[in-house]
């Protein structure tokens, strides 16, 4: 089964999840699958493996295969490079900004940058839901498994929505710098506790936040618009400059944008004819 399937959740579920990513295909066995450049992006997720796993290699170069078929995913600040095994599938849970919070209790900030084993953080509950996703090849079934889940989490939900939650939504619709100060406003809180309530809920301060959701923006439109330059999408998402933008591609991936958009151009879903966008 081959599937690149980015899709919104049931309406009740819209305050909790962004979105879900249901991604499947297969490689011959004599191929090697190759490797998935995974950029930062604003996101907190939770995600299923109902088939084999994939082998995560850190910045640092150190690589170790994922052991868990359900792994909770913190902030991510630098980029990761994942093989997928040939025959892969995952089913993938991209949270509203707060919301792993607010269903879990733990602090964001603990989980910037790290892979857990998700049984630890929910419960044995998740040994359940895949055992159910393991046994059907429907992914539409997958979606109704996955939603009869998270609406157990609501029933426990541990705190309710802030305003500094709809700050961190508002963020990923408005790419271009904001004021702190403003932010913290529509947060209804100082300067100082909109600071450490964002890092407690989001896993990062506000103002990187804000860059790696313009970095994000960058990263789609270039693959939307492959055509447009560097300097123009740097332009169009509110960068000072194009040394701007390089700088930031610097930090997450450690290439100038050209050398990643030609790393990212190899990355699996592209056999198949999709690209993140």
């Amino acid at each position: 089964m081959i599937v690149f399937d980015y899709r919104l959740p049931s309406p009740g579920l819209r305050e909790y999840v962004r979105l879900f990513q249901i991604v499947g295909f297969e490689f011959a066995a004599s191929e090697t699958a190759p490797w998935k450049p995974y950029w930062p992006r604003p996101e907190n997720c939770l995600s299923f493996y109902p088939r084999k796993t994939e082998i995560i290699e850190f910045a640092d170069g150190h690589q170790e295969e994922r052991r868990h078929r359900a792994s909770v995913m913190g902030q991510p600040c630098v980029i990761t490079n994942r093989q997928p095994s040939n025959n892969f599938m995952m089913f993938q849970i991209v949270f509203q900004p707060g919301a792993l919070f607010r269903l879990t209790g733990v602090p964001a900030n603990l989980l910037t940058n790290q892979f857990f084993d998700a049984e630890a953080i929910f419960s044995s509950e998740i040994n359940l839901v895949n055992e159910r996703l393991s046994s059907t090849g429907n992914y539409l079934e997958m979606v109704e498994i996955v939603e009869q889940f998270l609406w157990y989490l609501i029933r426990k939900e541990k705190y309710d929505v802030r305003p500094v939650d709809k700050v961190g939504m508002y963020l990923i619709s408005s790419p271009k710098p904001v004021s702190m100060d403003w932010l913290a406003r529509q947060a209804c809180l100082s300067r100082k506790q909109f600071y450490r309530k964002f890092v407690e809920r989001m896993g990062v301060s506000p103002k990187f936040y804000s860059r790696i959701v313009q970095f994000d923006n960058a990263v789609k439109m270039k693959n939307a618009h492959p055509e447009k330059d560097w300097l123009s999408i740097a332009l169009d998402l509110g960068y000072y400059d194009y040394q701007h933008l390089v700088r930031d591609f610097r930090e997450f991936t450690h290439l100038t944008p050209s050398a990643f958009y030609q790393q990212d151009s190899k990355a699996p879903e592209r056999k198949y004819g999709f690209k993140e966008v």
